[in-house]
């Protein structure tokens, strides 16, 4: 964990602009409650204006971030006109940096070069999965080599880079998944997204599902997932910034989520369960056996931050650790001197 302040993010949804064809997961209307349009530089604007109108008195760095489309799968007048735009922004103090989205294979010397005088701060890339059988199961339409390269290109001219992934996609397994992770984190990426795959309606997965030729993968399934890549990247020092989708009145609206491990507080559930499982490695270092602290009270104290996760959602790790070794109460301390991540217990009585 760091301290490095998040900047404050203006999205500007491009839903499905630029993509050359319907990744077989995809329906960006779903998830970002935009209608697919055309590209209007007065809309963008107002959009903008309004949201930063909303946030005047943020101390944080400010962001615009084009999501939802392939940036650099757009004609070059258009993305042209829309740095310059965000360069408007920037040179009136409004805005502190871009970054955008894209595909692995619009990342070339050509494209690049047509941006390198306008200040982007990040690239982010939708790399969903590291194993070419999963992606042309996917119809991403590039191969994980294409990944490598993207990186390779964005290195070399200084961007910091973003590496976006999905778990659970058609062909997806466990193996495969956590062999993803360590390719990932071989490329050194500033930071990584992770999204469980779910079935959104009007998405060309939603047709198989509907006919019984994909199954997601179960919440727990994919919590559990997660939580390994999460402890892998971890010890890389590379950061996760989110898990699972954003939470919007949209995606929860009825019917639009139609199968799959979906839950509004996804990131949550996977620390919850990173913590638990610190405090049962934790109590067994100690040399606890349950015969030994069975009807005993403990104190698990825990940075102020992560008090949440280390009680977990609805209080079940608490629960789970009375189940577990017979606690009859646990006391969950908040401690400015702990670190972020670490967990120690104190046997009481």
């Amino acid at each position: 964990m760091d301290d490095i302040v998040s900047p404050l993010i203006v999205p500007v949804f491009i839903p499905h602009l630029g993509c050359p064809h319907r990744c077989v997961f995809c329906n960006q209307e779903s998830i970002t409650g935009k209608k697919a349009r055309s590209l209007c530089l007065w809309e963008i604007r107002n959009e903008i204006d309004t949201f930063l109108e909303g946030c005047r008195k943020t101390t944080r760095p400010v962001q615009l971030a084009f999501y939802g489309g392939n940036f650099l799968g757009l004609p070059p007048g258009s993305i042209q006109a829309l740095l310059e735009m965000a360069s408007a922004y920037i040179d009136s103090s409004r805005i502190h940096g871009i970054r955008f989205s894209t595909r692995p294979d619009t990342i070339d010397p050509e494209r690049l070069d047509r941006i390198r005088c306008l200040p982007i701060d990040a690239v982010e890339l939708g790399v969903q999965s590291m194993d070419d059988s999963v992606l042309a199961l996917s119809r991403r339409g590039h191969t994980a080599e294409d990944s490598v390269r993207a990186v390779r290109h964005l290195k070399a001219r200084g961007y910091r880079i973003g590496l976006q992934l999905m778990v659970g996609l058609p062909g997806d397994e466990e193996v495969r998944a956590l062999e993803t992770a360590r390719r990932v984190a071989a490329l050194s990426p500033d930071f990584v997204r992770i999204y469980p795959a779910v079935v959104l309606k009007g998405s060309p997965l939603a047709g198989k599902y509907t006919r019984g030729e994909y199954i997601p993968w179960s919440l727990a399934r994919s919590v559990s997932m997660v939580k390994q890549m999460v402890i892998l990247f971890e010890e890389k020092k590379i950061r996760v910034i989110r898990m699972g989708l954003q939470a919007t009145a949209d995606l929860d609206g009825k019917g639009v989520i139609l199968a799959g491990p979906y839950h509004p507080a996804f990131g949550h559930l996977v620390f919850s369960e990173i913590y638990l499982d610190r405090a049962v490695a934790a109590i067994t270092a100690a040399g606890w056996v349950e015969k030994a602290v069975r009807g005993q009270s403990v104190e698990i104290r825990v940075s102020p931050r992560c008090v949440s996760r280390m009680r977990g959602d609805k209080n079940q790790n608490i629960g789970r650790l009375r189940e577990m070794f017979g606690f009859t109460a646990i006391v969950v301390v908040s401690d400015p001197s702990m670190e972020e991540g670490r967990v120690m217990i104190t046997n009481l009585t």
